[in-house]
């Protein structure tokens, strides 16, 4: 057997691999986190409150015998994307994985969403997302080496009434993967993204148990569920590890099934 094809499982062991989660302390973040940490990434948990990144920092820690920081920002401001930066350099010296797993979602028909609301979305989702990759990208060039995981969703790929805030914003995330995904993979920085289908997240609990949230979002799924958080781990975990390496810009649905119809 040659030595190409015998590293196997070995390429999913993150050890010694650092990575920075943005909207870390909840929700698929929190679970993502938890996927790299028991792979034997230390991370750093990017949130907006400093108590509940702190819990969920020691309780990684704990559970998982990796280092696990805090570090408190809004993605959506360029100083504070660049600060978390060096917070990550400051805790472990380099940075080796980002997920720009951070995004809200105002729902509602396009007379009933206010400008302010759409731009709310878009600086969250479309800018805290550009100025994280910004913000890391100086590093992993320097390293020579990098991952980067944006959270799209299945809404960037298909519509849905009443999210055009939503679908906008992943729909730009989808493009931005691909576009950055080219314009870093000759420094060796693979960029990919995850299309979360309907989890039962925080974000979501306000139509868990209405008809639209049964109908038109459980409702699309082949699974006809929403999804576990623990079910996104596995796709983090393997574009975080060497065995993503020759992909580029790519997409991978974890959605029950959605876009499969």
């Amino acid at each position: 057997m040659s030595k190409e094809t015998l590293p196997g499982i070995r390429q999913f062991d993150l050890s010694g691999k650092t990575a920075v989660i943005t909207g870390g302390s909840k929700g698929l973040g929190l679970a993502m986190a938890a996927g790299l940490a028991s792979a034997g990434a230390s991370v750093l948990l990017v949130n907006r409150n400093p108590d509940e990144g702190a819990a969920a920092a020691r309780e990684l820690s704990e559970d998982f015998g990796v280092k696990a920081v805090s570090f408190s920002a809004d993605i959506a401001q360029p100083g504070q994307a660049d600060a978390m930066a060096q917070a990550a350099l400051d805790a472990f010296g380099r940075i080796d994985i980002l997920i720009n797993s951070a995004g809200i979602n105002i729902r509602g028909p396009i007379d009933e969403v206010t400008p302010d609301d759409f731009d709310k979305v878009m600086r969250v989702n479309v800018n805290g997302t550009w100025l994280c990759c910004r913000a890391v990208t100086p590093q992993m060039k320097r390293q020579g080496s990098g991952k980067i995981i944006n959270l799209a969703s299945t809404l960037g790929l298909v519509g849905l009434a009443n999210r055009t805030p939503y679908t906008a914003s992943k729909g730009a995330v989808v493009q931005m993967t691909r576009a950055l995904g080219v314009e870093l993979a000759p420094f060796n920085i693979n960029v990919n993204a995850i299309c979360p289908g309907p989890f039962l997240t925080e974000m979501n609990l306000p139509i868990a148990d209405t008809e639209d949230g049964q109908k038109f979002v459980v409702g699309a799924t082949v699974l006809g569920r929403w999804g576990h958080l623990r079910e996104i781990q596995g796709a983090a975990i393997f574009l975080a590890s060497d065995a993503a390496s020759y992909m580029v810009g790519s997409l991978i649905t974890v959605d029950g099934g959605w876009t499969a119809r």
